[in-house]
Order: structure tokens, then C-alpha cells, then sequence
């Protein structure tokens, strides 16, 4: 197993259809000249004598050929988050040494001049004249070899690297994607960043069913919609916030004027009920599917897919129509659990730690080996619960749990009756220090377009709706909530500024 063949087989069936076109420049690669790049840039790769390909930019045409050459050149590759400071990139790249760094001209010079750490232009990588010499032979198909080492956010620490194997990558994309599924002329919309493993699944699922990527380096709304009209765009993967404004952005608008737009997808995070339900009255000829996965699970492991959308928007049961802030049922071969502090598998409805277990789950780290247990499941550290019929619903972190007078309070069911409100665009719910109760709650929230908040009528409505232990002792009215680009609210942000309240 190499990622590399699900591009050897997608360059055999359509040589000449276009596969990847940045979206800033308009510049394209086909199928065949990806596949010949990769070979190409694997020789350069390998004359570096670098055991790890790294690249710090934006989504552009060097992140398909630095994958695909990393995989040929049989070194792992190694995306970095190009928002973090130069002496936090500094440290991930001293990890990850000696290193072929693909980066943006003006940090060629300085990171360059690290010990062992060989670094070009993204121009320069992109330009095949600055590859003279191909690679020799095949590549490796040992199902072990490492291909992605993927740095996680680092929300409470040092970021961890997470270790996906070419088995995990290749069996997520072999029991998901349909080979050669896609039609000439569908077009995917990818956004998120490439350092995230959406980011890399996009680039595989794409290249495995054949489909033409059009690159969104810079995410707007405004720019997405101009984009996702002029290139006839039929698949797009978004995170929530992304979807939040987008509808924003076509605020006025009856019809989102998309009828090409076959699929949407969207996870990263939690969805308010109100956005998805305005998305799909804005894209009537939409499929919406909310995915739900892990870097460490080679992406997906749960989706709610387009008849569960329908079904739930349609439904007058509340429970059934509830499962439209679900993450969906897990995908075949996936197997879920929710499980208490002590390990034991949990009921229908009861909160608990989510874990998982597949042939596509790694649940391994650089340096710390394997967190799975002897049995292969994995702890995400998500906390969630599982209705009846399977349908997994998320409630923020496992440690996001506040203890309130020895009684644990979930801030996702807290926050899912604040969005309830019609005055409520979004909100967020933690704990704070309390003397009396050991944490109380506080929420931060926003505003709903045309919309101002009456913080004691809020109180009251999660009264009537909750017990009243779960009213926020704190409520603060702020523009807007902190989310990371991949669409994860800072809780930490959150909570650090309502402590202080």
C-alpha cells in the first residue's frame, strides 16, 4: 500500500483531465503532469538526502505534488501550520530534521539557514525545470511506511505528531470513495488548510475518484461564492464557521444561485441548528453530509449523510429532528463507543468519552507510540453521546466537563438551549471559579443577524428549558466567538476572559 497508487491510477484512467487549479492564479496541473511532478520532485527530495518533505505555505499547486512526492521519495510529509510564530515553526521543524522545506520566498533565507534543513520557494518547488533529475525505480508498498506526520493543534501543550501510515490513509480512502466516481466535469472546493488532515483527505479522495481541485488558499465567503459560481463547482467541503458566513454573505438572498452544487459537506466542529437550517433552505439542490473524524483516524469515522438531513428537517418528532447536530452514524468497518472515567461502555443518551476503533485508526504518535488499547480502541478525549438509533452527538472536550457542586454539567447541552433562542447567533459555554460551588457557568454569546440580547430574559429561557444549576451565573455579549481556521472554538480563550469577569 502507497498513497501513490491512487494517483498511478487516476493518471492511467484520465491522463489529460485537470486535477488541481489554484484558485489564486488560475494555474492547473492534469493528472498525468501531477503524476510525472511527483516523480520528479521525488528524485529532488531524495538528492537532499532529507528523511522528511515539509511544507509551510498556503494550499496551492506545490501541496498535492509535496504529498505525492513525499510518498514516492518514501519519506513522510510533513505539513506545517503556517500561522504560528517563527519560533514555534522553528521547533516543529527542528523535529522533523534533516528536512526538504517547500515555504514562501521570504522565509527560504531564514529557515533555510537551520541545521539540516534544506529549504526552496514554493515557485521554485512548483517549476519543473528546477527538477532535472527523476526519481529511480518504484516507490515503497510496505503498509507500514509512514506518510503523514501531522502536528495536532497544540491547545493545552506542545503539539503532538501524529503518525498516519500509508495503511490508514489508503484504507480510509479504499472503503469511502468510489474509484473513477467522479463525472469530467465535477469540481471540489477546498478550503481548509493543508496542514489539517480534512486538507489531506480532500487531496486523496479527489485524486482517487478523479475529480477536478479547485484551491482556496484564503478563505472568504465572498470568495468562495465568486469561486464556487465561476468554476461550477459540485462538491465542497466547509468547517461551520466557514458555513456560518457564507450564509451571512448571502444574507437577502432566497437561492444561493448554486443549482450545479450537487455536495456539501462540512465538520471541524459543532454546527448551530439555525445555520444548517438556513443552509439548506439557501441550497434546495444540495446534498448536505456533517462529517466527523480525527487526524488521528485518517480523517472520518461518522457522517450524517443527505437523507438523514432531509428526514430531520422534515421530521415533527423532536428527537429525530434533533439529529440534525448530530455527527451522523459511524462509517463501515468504524466502531464507536461512549464510555465512562472508569472505561465501561455508557448507554443510549448518557455523556461520556468517545472511542473508536478501524483498520483506518491509527491512534499513534511520534516518540510515544501507541495510545490504543490492547483491544485497538482509541480515546479521542471528545465527549459526546449516542442516541438509540447510533447517531452521535458531540459535547466539546472530555475535560470541558464543569463540576458544579459535585454535579457534572455539559456546556454543549448548555450551549445547544442558548442557540435555541432566536436572539442567539452562537454561544459558548464554560466554567469559571466559584467559591461557593467550586465552578459555576458562564457564556459568552453573539448576536443573531437583526437581533439584540436581553440577558435576563436568557436566563429565563435556559430555566424553563434546563435545570436551573446549568443558568449561567455569567453572560457576556461579544461580536464574535474565538475559533481557530479549522473552525475549533478556543475554549481556553473563552474561559480565560469569563474568569476574569
Amino acid at each position: 500500500m502507497n498513497i501513490m497508487m491512487l494517483l498511478e491510477m487516476a493518471a492511467g484512467a484520465f491522463p489529460d483531465r485537470p486535477a488541481f487549479t489554484d484558485g489564486s492564479n488560475g494555474r492547473s496541473l492534469t493528472y498525468a503532469e501531477l503524476f510525472e511532478g511527483a516523480r520528479y520532485r521525488a528524485g529532488s527530495v531524495k538528492g537532499s538526502a532529507a528523511s522528511r518533505l515539509a511544507k509551510l505555505d498556503v494550499s496551492n499547486l506545490g501541496t498535492p505534488l509535496s504529498l505525492f512526492a513525499s510518498a514516492w521519495a518514501g519519506v513522510p510529509y510533513v505539513p506545517l501550520n503556517y500561522r504560528l510564530t517563527d519560533d514555534e515553526i522553528q521547533a516543529l521543524l527542528q523535529r522533523v530534521t534533516p528536512a526538504y522545506l517547500v515555504t514562501r520566498e521570504d522565509r527560504v533565507g531564514s529557515l533555510g539557514g537551520l541545521n539540516d534543513v534544506s529549504a526552496v520557494s514554493t515557485d521554485h518547488f512548483v517549476d519543473t525545470a528546477a527538477h532535472p533529475q527523476p526519481a529511480e525505480g518504484e516507490w515503497s508498498m510496505d503498509p507500514e511506511d509512514v506518510a503523514v506526520l501531522l502536528f495536532t493543534s497544540g491547545t493545552t501543550g506542545v503539539p503532538k505528531a501524529a503518525v498516519l501510515r500509508h495503511k490508514h490513509l489508503v484504507s480510509y480512502i479504499l472503503s469511502s470513495v468510489e474509484f473513477a466516481s467522479a463525472a469530467e466535469d465535477d469540481a471540489a472546493l477546498v478550503c481548509v488548510p493543508p496542514y489539517h488532515i480534512a486538507g489531506i483527505a480532500a487531496i486523496l479522495s479527489s485524486v482517487y475518484s478523479g475529480r477536478h481541485v479547485v484551491q482556496l488558499p484564503n478563505f472568504s465567503a465572498e470568495k468562495w461564492i465568486e469561486l464556487a459560481r465561476n468554476h461550477r463547482v459540485t462538491t465542497a467541503f466547509v468547517v461551520p464557521t466557514m458555513l456560518a458566513r457564507v450564509v451571512e454573505a448571502l444574507e437577502g438572498e432566497s437561492n444561493a444561485g448554486m443549482p450545479h452544487l450537487q455536495s456539501l459537506s462540512y465538520g471541524g466542529g459543532k454546527m448551530p441548528l439555525k445555520v444548517i437550517e438556513k443552509a439548506m433552505q439557501l441550497f434546495p439542490d444540495t446534498d448536505f453530509s456533517n462529517a466527523y473524524g480525527l487526524t488521528e483516524t485518517s480523517s472520518t469515522i461518522c457522517v450524517l449523510g443527505p437523507e438523514d438531513h432531509r428526514v430531520a428537517a422534515a421530521s415533527g418528532d423532536e428527537a429525530v429532528r434533533r439529529r440534525l447536530i448530530s455527527v451522523g452514524q459511524a462509517l463501515p468497518g468504524v466502531e464507536i463507543e461512549i464510555r465512562d472515567d472508569e472505561g465501561r461502555p455508557l448507554g443510549a443518551g448518557v455523556r461520556g468519552e468517545i472511542y473508536v476503533r478501524g483498520e483506518q485508526v491509527s491512534g499513534e504518535y511520534e516518540d510515544r507510540g501507541s495510545v490504543t488499547d490492547n483491544d485497538g480502541w482509541f480515546p479521542t478525549r471528545d465527549a459526546g453521546s449516542m442516541d438509540g438509533e447510533g447517531y452521535l452527538f458531540l459535547e466539546g472536550r472530555a475535560d470541558d466537563v464543569i463540576v458544579r457542586g459535585g454535579e457534572n454539567l455539559s456546556p454543549g447541552e448548555i450551549e445547544d438551549c442558548l442557540l435555541l433562542h432566536d436572539s442567539v447567533g452562537d454561544a459558548a459555554v464554560v466554567g469559571i471559579p466559584d467559591d461557593q460551588w467550586g465552578e459555576g457557568v458562564a457564556a459568552a454569546v453573539v448576536a443573531a443577524a437583526g437581533h439584540e440580547i436581553d440577558v435576563d430574559a436568557l436566563r429565563a429561557h435556559v430555566n424553563a428549558h434546563m435545570r436551573s444549576s446549568r443558568v449561567p451565573q455569567v453572560i457576556a455579549v461579544w461580536p464574535e466567538l474565538p475559533y481557530n481556521e479549522t473552525g475549533k472554538l478556543l475554549r481556553r480563550v473563552v474561559k480565560a476572559e469569563l474568569s476574569g469577569a
